[in-house]
């Protein structure tokens, strides 16, 4: 007999995870938070459609049941919304999301989250966990943490309150061939914050030291290994580092390479924007006649919201000097008649889109990597 699965979030990482097990033969349903719909997914739906954007185009085609109903007849329940909110408003749109997640679950079943905790972060949420069901994980409940950043890269360990059901999720969760293992919760809460900090602290010490290199055409040789890291690089997982950095009471030491690297993607947008500025200033470009497009393709549905974050963030930056920003994929909205074009390739993706179409020499291209390329 298949175990009912269903995720709560129609988001990509969601979205590919449930893909995934229904092709594998589960009997999935995913739930769009938005609209309180769940989709009730089969291996053709999988195969049709490739990403969360084409399932919502053609989601009011798609047979669907009230989200209430579906989560009651969850065995596996996968937490893996989108989240959008920062600063204070943060935690109580995590724990609102959380409680619609779990509040109609019975006795028996299982939940996974999806959304990186920081340090002792599932602790707290298995205690909002037996406050909203009454249930205690690990006696009336199993409780798992499967924190997914990078769809390349699935986590290879599933955090486990106790080794409940140890067979099955291990099930589940084989994608691509690759059998998962089972840890204790504090393990994979280490694993996934060594692997970010490893990550972060990599890139700032890239692009820490670029920012002394001349940008000439000798350097850009010397330093080729790092012209194809570009933002949409470095920013990914800043969502996962800030959940860390606003959780850790340890030592002074992690805290620095935390609050470090922060620091240093702060201290990387500010470098842009400057570099945006002494562009103009070089070329006596009167900001009145330019226009800056900031070309950043993003995936709207991810879990995390930090790449739209920055995102407005440098805009909304970039307005107190341009008055004319705009966003843009790619290559669309780029050559203006009117105005002097400045380009922010912020991803490999949009540089090469950009490269193709670039045929106006009142365009500047400026490629947000670590040696900030003009």
């Amino acid at each position: 007999m298949k175990e009912n699965v269903v995720f709560y979030g129609l988001s990509t990482e969601g979205y590919y995870l449930a893909s995934q097990m229904v092709i594998n033969g589960a009997d999935v349903r995913i739930i769009d938070e938005s609209s309180s719909s769940a989709i009730l997914l089969n291996p053709e739906i999988a195969k049709t459609y490739t990403n969360v954007k084409s399932l919502r185009d053609d989601e009011p085609l798609l047979a669907m049941e009230p989200s209430n109903i579906a989560i009651s007849k969850a065995k596996y329940l996968f937490f893996t919304p989108r989240i959008r909110k920062t600063g204070d408003d943060l935690k109580a749109e995590i724990s609102s999301m959380f409680k619609a997640a779990v509040k109609e679950l019975k006795e028996g079943s299982s939940v996974i989250n999806c959304l990186p905790t920081g340090f002792n972060g599932n602790s707290e949420t298995i205690s909002f966990l037996k406050h909203i069901t009454g249930f205690q994980a690990g006696k009336s409940i199993s409780y798992f943490y499967f924190p997914v950043q990078d769809l390349n890269k699935i986590p290879e360990v599933i955090g486990a309150l106790k080794k409940t059901d140890e067979k099955k999720i291990l099930s589940l969760l084989k994608i691509n061939k690759k059998e998962r293992k089972l840890v204790d919760i504090p393990s994979a809460e280490y694993l996934h914050a060594i692997n970010t900090i490893q990550r972060f602290s990599n890139f700032c010490s890239i692009f820490e030291i670029c920012k002394f290199v001349k940008n000439d055409a000798r350097h850009s040789v010397l330093f080729n290994d790092f012209r194809n890291i570009y933002l949409d690089d470095m920013i990914t997982g800043l969502y996962d580092l800030r959940m860390l950095g606003s959780s850790s009471e340890s030592s002074q030491t992690l805290m620095y390479l935390i609050n470090g690297s922060v620091r240093g993607i702060s201290g990387y947008i500010k470098r842009l924007i400057d570099i945006i500025r002494l562009t103009l200033k070089k070329n006596e470009l009167k900001a009145a006649k330019t226009k800056v497009v900031l070309s950043w393709t993003l995936d709207v549905n991810e879990m995390r919201g930090d790449k739209i974050e920055i995102l407005n963030t440098i805009s909304s930056k970039l307005h107190d000097y341009i008055g004319d920003i705009v966003t843009s994929t790619g290559a669309a909205d780029l050559f203006h008649h009117d105005k002097t074009t400045i380009v922010i390739a912020c991803s490999i993706f949009d540089y090469n889109e950009i490269k193709e179409s670039q045929k106006n020499e009142d365009v500047f291209v400026i490629k947000a990597n670590p040696l900030c390329e003009i």
